[in-house]
């Protein structure tokens, strides 16, 4: 397998737990160049100690770098509004583009879902943390059993949620809730995220409901299970808090209607969500971010390996 070289845009948090990864990982995705616009981040301070070229220029400042053309993928752990104009400056230079934050200009992308299906695709969306948590349960339940509707509740450390997840609160609700439609397969999407300011901060927690109708309970289970094992693999903080729960709705229940059920009413599955982060660079609660960079570098070894073999 050839390894990719990387671009991290974005020095704050995320990009800095990502750079991090890459210099911990396997060694198939180097990181080969760190940027930022404040020249004091600590994730250029700490690029610069770990001898990966940075620049405080942003993206212009990336592409004069020494080495830009054989940058291989960029990941983008910005916002939303700079990824729109990162991708356009990017656009060019035929580079791929691994996006982490919610613009959704190419695919949403959930690696244990829909990767291999986007792996040509110029700009791949890791959709939000939520999503990346939560897409997987619903995809599971899809996988046995039609779900008509899916709500989910990303509850997040207010400590873990920095400035550029704050701005984006909007964007989070809008691209999780049609990630869970698109990807996870739900009729209709809806999804809520709680910044809780407790203290000591609380670990991620993500709650999963999927209305759906008569179903082998025993099966769902099944596949809801085999799919967290499945997340886990590359996200090892990633767990069930208890079985799925399975509860029948009466005919005329609000769910049952909300989700455009007649007749018996149908089930409503439950699935609890724990995501503890690995602690490379961010603390244990902040597992809304680690999945994130978790979920990115994944995709990245991905293409390494596809294109390794292809070669």
């Amino acid at each position: 397998m050839s390894a990719l070289k990387a671009a991290v845009i974005g020095s704050g948090n995320i990009g800095t737990d990502l750079l991090v990864k890459m210099v911990r990982g396997s060694g198939a995705v180097t990181a080969a160049a760190m940027i930022g616009i404040d020249p004091a981040s600590d994730g250029l301070a700490r690029a610069a100690r770990l001898s990966v070229p940075t620049s405080a220029d942003g993206v212009a400042g990336l592409i004069a770098l020494d080495g830009f053309d054989g940058i291989d993928v960029v990941f983008d752990a910005t916002s939303a509004g700079a990824h729109h104009r990162n991708a356009a400056a990017l656009a060019p230079y035929g580079k791929r583009l691994i996006d982490l934050t919610p613009a959704a200009i190419g695919p949403y992308v959930v690696p244990s879902v829909n990767l291999d299906a986007h792996l040509g695709a110029p700009n791949l969306n890791m959709v939000t943390c939520g999503g990346q948590a939560t897409v997987p349960v619903v995809a599971a339940v899809s996988a046995v059993t039609p779900v008509a509707y899916a709500e989910i509740v990303a509850s997040i450390a207010s400590r873990s949620a920095g400035p550029g997840t704050r701005a984006n609160i909007d964007e989070f609700t809008g691209t999780t809730a049609r990630a869970l439609e698109q990807v996870g397969g739900a009729g209709r999407g809806k999804a809520i995220i709680v910044l809780n300011p407790a203290e000591p901060p609380l670990l991620m927690r993500d709650t999963v409901h999927c209305v759906t109708g008569d179903c082998d309970t025993d099966a769902v289970a099944d596949a809801v299970r085999a799919k967290a094992a499945e997340v886990a693999a590359y996200v090892p903080g990633y767990r069930l808090k208890q079985e799925p729960q399975f509860r029948r709705l009466a005919a005329g229940d609000p769910l049952a209607e909300l989700a455009g059920l007649v007749g018996s009413g149908g089930v409503l599955v439950s699935v609890f969500l724990e995501v503890e982060g690995a602690g490379h660079h961010l603390p244990g609660y902040a597992g809304n971010l680690d999945i994130m960079t978790s979920a990115a570098l994944r995709t990245a070894e991905r293409l390494a390996a596809v294109e390794g073999s292809a070669s």
